[in-house]
């Protein structure tokens, strides 16, 4: 018999899983940024507001998406679509 030489394939994060979550963490900060710089009193460095208020609608959607990112690709990878 022969003794084959297998390599792991390394993908570097290129893939479903890696992908899904990036992009899903990404999405939930983009949305987390714009729900804390223009909130329900507008952009507060301009309007002279002593308190800034987050829209808070965009900031639990937004948390949401980033405390799901893992668990989705979590849940990709072993569903098959992550590194071996």
């Amino acid at each position: 018999m022969r003794h084959q030489n297998r390599t792991k394939h390394v993908h570097h994060g290129r893939t479903t899983a890696a992908w899904t979550a990036s992009m899903m963490a990404l999405a939930g900060f983009v949305i987390l940024f714009v729900a804390f710089t223009f909130g329900q009193n507008g952009f507060t460095a301009f309007n002279g507001s002593p308190t800034p208020m987050p829209n808070m609608v965009l900031t639990i959607i937004g948390a949401i998406l980033v405390v799901a990112a893992p668990i989705v690709g979590g849940a990709l990878n072993l569903a098959g679509k992550g590194q071996d």
